[in-house]
């Protein structure tokens, strides 16, 4: 080796050398806090959309819908499957400070048990009708999201964790004046009366891990409510429950052919969240149902 290439591989070296220490101490991104109401809503928000503001995030589940009357076994009624394509914005209030605001649309097909086929009729075992089926197609569906929760204290993050793993249960009575009802409800009855318990989890270092801007998430959704509307019921015994899982897709194309085959058909608007400033009221399956169908009288006319 000559005297020139000694001297110029010991020069390479100090440069590695000195290169190293910078190299080791590269600031890395802080982890998510979920001991402070700041890493709480940091952690809220990557579980449900995005840290960037208006990425769209897609959501997909599938499970099972069910009859449940008393004195006769619970009845499969359909298979289902479900989609919310959503994205995030940062708002801020001088009171409530800065949070953010989820919007999106959502859709839940029936489909026939035995055919594997979206349903378009259903038979009604309990009145021998055969009836149209109205899916459910929810634009929008909205909420917003405060440092300052609804009992006036900060929020703090309401999941569980162990080892490695991080998960969430969401439970929602929901009790309020039917929209298909008259003015008379407090007085007769008739009130819209359900439960949605959600279940989210996923691995904790993703959560919790500074440079990611979303979570990667699995989601349990159970529905107890009254009959569907379009199942003419009248007022009989009983209602449906569903039972459903399913995940946060890495993109709105990763939806089974079923579900992108009838939303193109049907529904073109849902391959993309509303617009982040959307402020529309938020749509139900029986606000939806209003708007398909046109009222009828029913009952005696003796």
């Amino acid at each position: 080796m000559t005297t020139r290439s000694i001297v110029a591989t010991a020069a390479a070296t100090l440069l590695t050398l000195a290169c190293q220490p910078a190299l080791a101490t590269k600031p890395q991104a802080p982890r998510v806090d979920l001991a402070t109401t700041t890493g709480a809503m940091t952690a809220f928000r990557k579980v449900q959309c995005s840290l960037v503001d208006g990425e769209p995030v897609t959501y997909y589940w599938h499970g099972d819908m069910y009859s449940r009357v008393q004195g006769e076994r619970d009845r499969l009624l359909f298979k289902v499957h479900g989609m919310n394509t959503r994205r995030c914005t940062t708002v801020t209030d001088p009171e409530k400070g800065s949070g953010f605001k989820l919007v999106s649309r959502e859709i839940l097909l029936y489909v026939d048990p035995e055919t594997g086929e979206v349903a378009r009729k259903w038979k009604n075992p309990w009145t021998g009708e055969e009836l149209d089926v109205l899916h459910v197609a929810n634009d929008p569906v909205n909420s917003t999201w405060w440092p300052i929760g609804r009992d006036g204290k900060p929020q703090t993050w309401s999941g569980s964790t162990q080892g490695n793993r991080w998960w969430q249960t969401v439970t929602v009575p929901l009790f309020y004046t039917n929209p298909l009802g008259g003015e008379y409800q407090k007085f007769v009855g008739g009130f819209y009366h359900a439960t949605e318990m959600f279940n989210f989890g996923g691995d904790l270092d993703d959560l919790l891990d500074g440079r990611r801007t979303t979570a990667q998430a699995q989601v349990g959704w159970v529905r107890i409510s009254s009959w569907l509307p379009w199942m003419q019921m009248s007022g009989r015994p009983g209602e449906v429950y569903f039972h459903t899982a399913g995940v946060k897709l890495g993109s709105w194309d990763e939806l089974p052919e079923l579900m992108k085959r009838e939303i193109a058909a049907n529904y073109p608007a849902y391959r993309e969240p509303p617009p982040g400033d959307d402020n529309r009221p938020n749509e139900t399956s029986w606000t939806y149902f209003k708007k398909k169908v046109q009222p009828q009288q029913g009952g005696s006319r003796h």
